[in-house]
């Protein structure tokens, strides 16, 4: 079994921000899959599928964003799964606009979900894959730009950026880090080959 994670806030308030960028990956997956199941459960909306050979779960957490541990690691308990199982997708205000970057483990890096989760399972060996949603404009705070919408001229760049993060995801499910790694890293200007830095 492998989890994907996707992280975001609940209700229509939130839909499209930048902050929910992990619901749209996970939705995205969830309709590449014609045998997937959505029901509610472990705080969240979970959607079962079989990917190849693997029993695939995507988990959108509904607890908001600094509490998506709470729905997490009863899920982690229930299944007995090992945290290198799991795969988080979240946004990440310090990479550019669409670039990703996939790691198998380090530190939150400032993302309250991530670090939630880290810290309800007591470990900082969780897959990540982080979504460049870019820096505030000006002064704005960086609370009120994450839970603001995509600019129109942003949407094209954001609609190919979950597609791709969404390819990135199931190869992550299906082959394993390295794999994933491989294909979206370099992509990004980066090595693949570390896979622990942040």
């Amino acid at each position: 079994m492998k989890v994907i994670v996707g992280l975001g806030n609940p209700g229509p308030r939130y839909r499209k921000t930048r902050h929910n960028i992990g619901f749209e990956v996970v939705a995205e997956i969830a309709h590449r899959c014609d045998n997937a199941s959505t029901r509610s459960r472990f705080d969240a909306e979970v959607s079962e599928a079989t990917l190849g050979e693997i029993r695939l779960v995507l988990l959108a957490p509904q607890t908001f964003m600094n509490n998506s541990g709470q729905s997490v690691a009863p899920l982690v308990a229930f299944y007995k799964l090992d945290p290198s199982d799991i795969l988080v997708v979240c946004d990440d205000l310090n990479l550019p606009l669409g670039r990703l970057r996939l790691r198998e483990r380090g530190s939150a890096g400032g993302q309250k979900g991530l670090a939630d989760i880290l810290r309800r399972l007591g470990t900082e060996n969780v897959p990540r894959l982080r979504i460049g949603i870019g820096q505030p404009p000006g002064r704005m705070d960086a609370s009120d730009f994450v839970l603001s919408r995509f600019r129109a001229d942003e949407q094209d760049a954001i609609t190919s950026t979950v597609v791709e993060a969404g390819d990135g995801a199931m190869l992550w499910a299906e082959h394993g880090p390295e794999a994933a790694m491989n294909r979206l890293n370099p992509a990004t200007g980066e090595e693949p080959a570390n896979p622990t830095g942040e």
